[in-house]
């Protein structure tokens, strides 16, 4: 194969990447009830989304610097006083929590609430604050437990309740209850949600209806 054409295929394969997501979504987005131009839309909206932070909170906090002793003399460095703005992701939060709102309305609610409290536990077990990165997860592990979860709970509405506790459970237990350590994180802005469609809650929500 010439040379040219295997540089092609390289440059190809990103496409091709990203045009499979949009029909996993698409096809996990009709699991749901949309029609393909609706998945499509919702697909494009929130990849839009992934890149508008909208804050929500800004809070300033005291960072004491260690004492550094270089003999004979002892360093001392006066408290710096710091600001922390916590935003929220509009693709990778707010349009998946709204969808989700949207599907409660035919959607059984013990299961789903059950399947969400199941997920949130999971994930606040697996998130860790990593500093200077923000709350690590990993990314299969959420979309797995909602999908077992609305199976065993919900066998005929297992898409919905999966996409709704996948969503929920996620943003609550790796992002809401960890909100007391984002000072913790040495980070100037943090963004709930804000890995965005391809890593963030949006796509634990397609890969769990998609699972389902």
């Amino acid at each position: 194969m010439p040379l040219i054409w295997i540089f092609f295929l390289i440059l190809l394969f990103p496409f091709l990447i990203f045009v499979f997501f949009i029909q996993a979504a698409t096809f996990s987005f009709a699991k749901l009830g949309l029609s393909p131009q609706m998945a499509v839309f919702l697909f494009s909206l929130s990849l839009i989304g992934s890149i508008i932070n909208i804050p929500i909170s800004r809070k300033k906090f005291i960072v004491h610097d260690e004492e550094e002793i270089f003999f004979p003399f002892l360093f001392y460095y006066p408290p710096r006083v710091r600001e922390q703005i916590i935003a929220v992701n509009v693709g990778g939060a707010i349009i998946p929590v709204l969808f989700s709102i949207y599907l409660m309305q035919r959607t059984p609610l013990i299961p789903t609430i059950i399947a969400t409290i199941i997920v949130t536990a999971v994930a606040k077990a697996l998130a860790k604050p990593v500093p200077g990165v923000g709350i690590s997860l990993p990314a299969f592990i959420p979309p797995l437990v909602a999908a077992a979860a609305a199976i065993l709970l919900s066998h005929n509405n297992a898409a919905p309740v999966a996409y709704i506790s996948g969503v929920l459970g996620t943003l609550i237990g790796a992002d809401l209850l960890n909100l007391p350590h984002f000072k913790d994180l040495n980070s100037h802005a943090i963004s709930i949600g804000g890995a965005g469609i391809f890593d963030g809650i949006f796509l634990v929500g397609v890969v769990a209806a998609l699972l389902a």
